[in-house]
């Protein structure tokens, strides 16, 4: 008698700590998922977009997989009944009759999808390819932050473009831009050790923390300087009360501005003797600052802090997802009102950063709430969330036009989530020799986001001016600002 065999049961894999504290953090308020635009020259079709992603996104396993968590911990599961249209969708915006108005839909339509969680019952991602817009086409990412974090997230978006329109056929499964620019660009993805030279002591414990990543291992190879750090970022003062800080609701604002130019960017970094990361977190406070005070913010004395990402994995393990980054927290002086004392401000912050050990503490806590109660990783997670008004992301992206199906790819941009009780998030991203700034908000705090983003580009201006105006001989300080903002005036 013929026996029957038995079904295969799905594969499961124990899901690490760190992913775990970030699957555990989604709020109604901050859905816990990265949402990037990438913007096409040429229009591109649904079947298409298909082809790109059966072929190279889901080389990846675990983006088969959905996230399962149960009390006795979370893990990956196979999901027995995927289906490729529910992830893949096509979407039209309403009707529009100029660009502006274009752009009003499309941004409405982000901060839609931003604002909308996955369906935990499938594989947490979903690709949204916009139809007939700028000309061309747009697509929206959305993937939860418990695959992977910016650095590997990036890359694998990346991996589904080309350099050129017609890749070879035999070409392999690869990121391009990466292949090109080379390692020394996969260390600024997502990160800011790049631009604040994070010291190599830094790096080297984070290496150790990515092969062990257990708070006691790291209280016990960092000893006291850890538990120093530990205590000072446990007495951080909150961030102070702002318009920025509030009650958030349940609907997010997404809006970006017209790109700059990098190489004037890098101009004023001269100039000013300071990185591109400097310039452009400057640039973001006077922006902030600029939105708060005419809507009657007193603004006098006051520096925000905003959390920013730095990479703490071998650079060659990015591809193989996870969540191995540490956070920090960067000083916003919005209270200064002289546009390159805060960037000699924020140029401060950074340096001082280059040693701490902010980020293997966070990493390493984040491992630890991974295996906490729930009860636990939210007083956790409140705790931490109220020392900082925003999180930051510098994302330097390729320097090269890059195809996506054989379509140019023009602008590109990523959010990561807020965490907690953090309702904004600031966005910078280079590409193609441009720069990026987006902002997405929670729609209590900032209800209208273009009116912070139009700023961002005349704060670079003054920046600009006051650069091309100094004394190349020397680096421009905040005295001869002053004395030059006095004189054109």
């Amino acid at each position: 008698m013929a026996t029957t065999k038995a079904p295969r049961k799905p594969r499961k894999e124990p899901m690490s700590r760190v992913d775990t504290a970030w699957l555990r953090m989604e709020r109604p308020t901050n859905p816990m998922m990265i949402t990037g635009v990438l913007m096409l020259d040429e229009p591109m079709t649904l079947e298409t977009l298909k082809k790109v992603v059966r072929k190279r996104f889901l080389a990846y396993p675990r983006f088969l997989q959905k996230a399962v968590d149960t009390p006795a911990g979370a893990a990956w599961l196979e999901d027995e009944h995927f289906d490729l249209d529910w992830h893949v969708r096509m979407t039209a915006l309403p009707g529009r009759s100029d660009k502006k108005s274009e752009k009003k839909a499309f941004e409405r339509f982000v901060s839609q999808m931003a604002s909308t969680p996955l369906d935990k019952s499938k594989p947490l991602w979903q690709f949204h390819l916009v139809e007939k817009y700028g000309g061309g086409s747009a697509l929206v990412t959305r993937i939860h932050h418990s695959y992977a974090d910016g650095i590997a997230l990036v890359q694998v978006l990346l991996s589904l473009t080309d350099t050129t329109r017609k890749p070879e056929k035999s070409s392999e499964l690869r990121t391009a831009w990466l292949k090109q620019d080379g390692a020394e660009v996969v260390r600024r993805v997502g990160a800011i050790d790049r631009y604040m030279k994070i010291g190599g002591k830094v790096l080297d414990k984070g290496m150790e923390m990515y092969r062990d990543p257990t708070l006691a291992t790291m209280l016990a190879k960092e000893g006291g300087e850890i538990g120093r750090e530990l205590l000072a970022a446990l007495a951080l003062s909150d961030d102070p009360p702002t318009m920025l800080r509030g009650k958030l609701g349940v609907s997010k604002r997404v809006a970006w501005a017209e790109p700059l130019d990098l190489d004037e960017v890098k101009a004023v970094g001269r100039a000013c003797d300071c990185t591109v990361n400097d310039v452009l977190m400057a640039a973001a406070a006077g922006a902030l600052r600029s939105y708060m005070i005419e809507r009657g913010e007193d603004l006098e004395g006051v520096t925000l802090r905003a959390t920013v990402p730095v990479n703490l994995r071998p650079l060659e393990h990015a591809k193989k997802l996870g969540n191995h980054f540490g956070l920090v927290f960067l000083e916003l002086p919005v209270g200064e009102d002289n546009p390159i004392r805060r960037v000699e401000r924020v140029a401060q912050c950074m340096n001082d950063l280059k040693n701490s050990r902010q980020a293997i503490v966070a990493f390493g806590l984040l491992a630890a709430l991974g295996m906490a109660p729930t009860a636990v990783q939210g007083v956790a997670l409140e705790l931490f969330s109220r020392k900082a008004t925003a999180v930051a992301t510098n994302v330097p992206g390729p320097q090269q036009p890059l195809y996506l199906g054989g379509c140019k790819m023009r602008e590109m941009m990523f959010w990561v989530p807020q965490t907690g009780s953090i309702g904004i998030g600031i966005s910078i991203m280079s590409y193609n020799n441009r720069v990026h700034f987006g902002l997405i908000a929670d729609a209590k705090l900032v209800p209208d986001p273009d009116a912070v983003i139009q700023r961002f580009g005349p704060e670079f201006e003054k920046l600009l001016y006051l650069a091309l105006m100094g004394n190349w001989d020397r680096s421009l300080d905040s005295e001869a600002a002053a004395a030059l903002t006095v004189a054109s005036n």
